[in-house]
């Protein structure tokens, strides 16, 4: 297996789809996976494998029980949260190989525990008024691709 170029997490997703087009994006970029229990399907989800298509045997994912497992297992590394109550962009962060880009659940977002004492570390994708969010597969496929962008994309090769 390789070093993954970055770690995404999906703190406690709830759709099966989204979680299979997640995991499709971290193949093509070479990024792990992380997802922080409880889930909102079971990991032998037939809309899961279907969404992931023929690449889920090739994702590099890993389920965690809760989030201080996460931290456990992750290790020290930066990590970028992401979250509509976010004041800073996305695009002002420094990106760097290894970075962990944590999602929360498509109704809940993440916890503001999880945001309480790091608004450096807290980012945004600007969207209009008239739209509550995002889809998750897109947003994380908006910041991986920032990410890549800001360390080269030559890192795919």
């Amino acid at each position: 297996m390789y070093e993954p170029i970055l770690h995404v997490v999906l703190y406690e997703p709830e759709i099966p789809l989204n979680t299979g087009n997640i995991g499709r994006t971290c193949v093509a970029v070479r990024a792990k996976l992380w997802l922080v229990r409880p889930l909102g399907f079971q990991i032998e989800d037939r809309q899961l494998k279907r969404a992931g298509l023929d690449y889920w045997e090739h994702l590099d994912w890993e389920i965690v029980d809760n989030y201080q497992m996460l931290l456990e297992r992750l290790g020290p590394r930066s990590m970028w949260f992401f979250s509509k109550r976010a004041s800073r962009l996305y695009t002002e962060a420094s990106f760097r190989p290894g970075d962990a880009l944590v999602f929360g659940s498509e109704t809940r977002g993440l916890p503001p525990s999880l945001l309480e004492g790091q608004p450096d570390r807290a980012l945004r994708i600007p969207i209009c008024a008239q739209v509550r969010s995002l889809n998750l597969a897109v947003s994380v496929g908006v910041a991986v691709y920032e990410a890549l962008r800001q360390l080269g994309f030559h890192r795919l090769y």
